[in-house]
């Protein structure tokens, strides 16, 4: 039997001088071993080596050997993978918020800047907001508590306001499309648009003291509103208010609506003068009033005391006013300490909320105050 000698290619296959390869006496062809991949033996080709450097047909970042849903599932149980890089956190990949730009448009800018008074209002109250209209305007601006930002006029209203405007902020001239564009649709600017932060809110809490001015027979007057919601009868009550020295007009947070523009115009300087203060809930405030000293008011078409009896004597006054089509609520009327009415012929059945409020100041206003002074 001849001894097979190895291929110098291939060291597993015999050599091409043997005797099997010329048919000898062991007939047949011959045998290649068995396969690498487990197959019959004499029906598999040897694999090819990987060169270095490269991952042939395994997609980027799978390690030699791993199948792609082995490569899925290490990943989704935090597995980082060969090629995979390291990644520290997902605030790592935010963008810096100092350099991020809030808004594009210069005229609805409201990025605060690093110094300056800030609000104490919550939510959106807090941002500054564009109040238009000559008297509205001007009231803010020479109003020492309001913090400026920008003033836009026409060249018209430039001309007309230059004695009234002061030296800051500096006036931009534009022209009246771009103020009819900037403001609500509809909105009466007169040629200014102001935009201003917010005042900031006293509370409740600064009424509890009197007015040092106040004399013996002078009256202190509060009003309270019951769910007003349209801007143009608060604004209309603050003009009033401002009018006959109310001391502050508090609203409910919720049913109630913002200082915007066109609550302001209506208030025609009215809410530079008056504070306007919001409380979460009207019962609480009746009672925090009760404990300051103040009379509770409201205002009832049904019941048979006037106004002028039942603010008689009275030093410290509360007048509740509620809404036109549904009047005061049952809550809020049971912390009135009096119910009274304002005289009138019939011939309509109720005043609007604006100027039954107006009325009642005048007569709260022209009537002076007894011995009354405490619950």
């Amino acid at each position: 039997m001849s001894r097979r000698k190895p291929d110098a290619r291939n060291p597993k296959r015999p050599s091409s001088h043997s005797s099997a390869s010329h048919g000898g006496k062991g007939g047949g062809k011959p045998s290649r071993g068995p396969r690498r991949d487990g197959g019959a033996e004499g029906h598999g080709r040897p694999e090819k080596p990987i060169k270095a450097g490269k991952q042939g047909k395994f997609a980027p970042g799978q390690a030699y050997g791993q199948s792609r849903g082995q490569r899925a599932h290490d990943r989704n149980a935090g597995g980082k993978g060969p090629n995979r890089p390291e990644r520290t956190g997902r605030d790592d990949h935010r963008p810096d918020p100092r350099h991020e730009r809030h808004d594009r448009d210069p005229d609805r800018s409201f990025d605060r800047p690093r110094h300056g008074p800030r609000s104490q209002s919550q939510g959106n109250r807090e941002l500054p907001t564009w109040l238009y209209g000559s008297h509205a305007c001007l009231a803010a601006l020479h109003n020492p508590e309001r913090y400026h930002r920008r003033l836009l006029l026409t060249r018209e209203a430039r001309e007309t306001l230059a004695g009234d405007l002061p030296a800051n902020p500096q006036p931009e001239t534009v022209d009246r499309a771009r103020l009819d564009a900037l403001l609500p649709p509809g909105a009466v600017h007169q040629g200014i648009a102001l935009l201003t932060d917010p005042l900031e809110d006293p509370g409740v809490e600064s009424l509890k003291e009197p007015l040092d001015e106040a004399g013996d027979d002078a009256r202190e007057t509060v009003l309270l509103l019951d769910h007003v919601t349209d801007p143009r009868n608060v604004g209309a009550i603050l003009r009033s208010a401002a009018a006959f020295g109310a001391r502050a007009v508090i609203v409910t947070d919720r049913h109630a609506p913002e200082a915007t523009g066109a609550l302001a115009k209506a208030a025609s300087g009215g809410l530079e003068v008056v504070p306007l203060i919001r409380v979460t809930n009207l019962s609480r405030a009746l009672d925090l009033l009760a404990e300051y000293g103040f009379w509770r008011v409201g205002l009832e078409m049904e019941t048979e005391k006037s106004l002028a009896q039942a603010v008689s004597g009275i030093r410290r006054l509360a007048l509740v006013l509620g809404a036109e089509d549904e009047g005061l609520r049952r809550l809020t009327r049971e912390k009135c300490d009096f119910l009274a009415k304002l005289p009138m012929s019939g011939a309509v059945e109720s005043l609007n909320v604006s100027a039954a409020a107006a009325v009642a100041l005048y007569e709260a206003a022209r009537g002076s105050a007894g011995t009354k002074d405490s619950l």
